[in-house]
């Protein structure tokens, strides 16, 4: 980490991994000077070289715009971020505005690290309903926010369908177990020996939403499990039948639990994700176009079953009032500024704010605009609230990857390993008590 003036910043981004961006200020006062006088701020996030290089060009703009608001970088890719962060919780030398992965937002909150945000007057919400800010606050404290959105959708390939000859089954009749007979029937008889989908068991997002069809959830207010093992193995239950009928590819077929979609996008139908995906992964197959659907719904869904995943950043709570002033407002220009949406891009989802997000049409590529287009319509429905996961299930998506693939290759049923599963998640939820 280093501080810099905007040409020195200038000068070094691109040179390396870790000399990368921050985000942006263009609500803070009118002359572009941070609030209280000139103040620096350090800023954590994660991502690929693409994303690094676009926030690099957004800094420019900030300062730009607000020579008073030095900002102190701090990127890495995914998995090194989150080790950093725990040293850094540790040492309490925290970034002062830093991204969250999903699995810690709640570890990182039961630790203190977040400062509230109510009452910080360089942070515009105006943009927003109340009810999405309730939406957005973790235990009733708007302490964070989310900087995208997305939904669980299935996403197809046109391309072939037209080619195959088939059509996916109607919004009336987009059910689980009419997505499971057409994938079946699709691997059987299309004329190019094309398969229905990789063995993507373990997705949590799409897992979440078949839970919240059947009246449970991930994780209850109180920060509990809130499902159980009847409905954890009907959802395998639902995998098995496409496996062992061929539609989904094996284990050994796409080369491990987690399918790398450069290896499996060109011998598949369709494949479960996050909206965001189609982005990045539809530009790997060119030649083809591909469209998002909502997730399939089982008859009679539980009220409110929909829900929206927003990625979330955070102001760290141990600054002091002129950082957190400045701080705010970075974060009021990550969600609300259309220039800032236009530099960095959609590969984060579709933007919360639902003002952005109607202006992101206009300059929303094709992919983009089918992502907008279903966040959009889930973010429309009826939603009865969603929770993070708890203290102690950081790893729960490799325990549930370890699961799926254990019943994939024979070597448990899927009632022990359900069992399993719940036990093992709950142990680590009961030591963080």
């Amino acid at each position: 980490m280093s501080t810099m003036d905007r040409r020195t910043f200038l000068k070094t981004t691109g040179a390396g991994a870790l000399g990368a961006t921050a985000l942006l200020s263009a609500c803070g006062s009118d002359d572009g000077s941070a609030p209280g006088g000139p103040t620096s701020v350090r800023y954590a996030w994660w991502g690929n070289n693409i994303r690094q290089q676009n926030y690099t060009t957004a800094l420019e703009l900030f300062q730009e715009e607000h020579p008073d608001i030095t900002i102190e970088t701090e990127f890495a890719e995914y998995t090194a971020f989150q080790e950093r962060m725990t040293t850094q919780m540790a040492a309490r030398d925290v970034p002062d505005i830093f991204w969250i992965a999903s699995a810690q937002v709640m570890t990182y909150e039961k630790n203190g690290l977040y400062r509230s945000l109510e009452g910080l007057d360089a942070l515009d919400l105006s943009d927003f309903s109340d009810q999405d800010i309730e939406f957005f606050k973790l235990n009733g404290e708007l302490n964070t926010m989310p900087h995208g959105s997305f939904v669980p959708v299935v996403r197809y390939n046109q391309t072939y369908l037209e080619e195959d000859g088939y059509e996916l089954p109607g919004d009336a009749d987009w059910t689980w177990e009419n997505l499971a007979d057409f994938l079946i029937d699709y691997n059987d008889n299309n004329p190019n020996g094309r398969r229905g989908l990789p063995y993507d068991a373990d997705h949590d997002i799409s897992f979440e939403a078949w839970l919240r069809q059947h009246g449970q959830q991930l994780w209850t207010e109180d920060g509990e499990m809130g499902f159980d093992a009847e409905a954890l193995a009907g959802w395998f239950e639902w995998w098995e039948r496409l496996r062992t009928a061929g539609a989904a590819l094996s284990i050994s077929e796409q080369d491990g639990i987690g399918p790398d979609w450069a290896e499996v996008g060109e011998r598949v139908l369709v494949k479960f994700g996050s909206s965001n995906h189609i982005i990045d992964e539809a530009q790997v197959f060119p030649d083809s176009t591909f469209k998002l659907r909502p997730a399939p719904a089982i008859p009679d869904a539980a009220a409110g079953h929909k829900f929206i995943y927003y990625p979330r950043l955070a102001v760290y709570q141990g600054i002091d009032d002129a950082q957190a002033q400045a701080a705010a407002s970075v974060v009021s220009f990550n969600i609300n500024s259309v220039d800032f949406l236009k530099t960095v891009g959609l590969t984060m989802g579709a933007p919360p704010n639902p003002r952005l997000l109607q202006e992101a049409y206009e300059f929303a590529s094709d992919d983009e605009q089918e992502m907008l287009a279903v966040v959009e319509s889930e973010t429309d429905a009826e939603r009865s609230p969603r929770y993070e996961a708890p203290a102690g299930t950081s790893t729960w998506r490799t325990v549930m990857s370890r699961a799926a693939e254990e019943i994939a290759l024979e070597r448990s049923g899927i009632a022990e390993a359900s069992e399993a599963m719940i036990a093992e998640i709950q142990a680590g939820i009961d030591q963080e008590k």
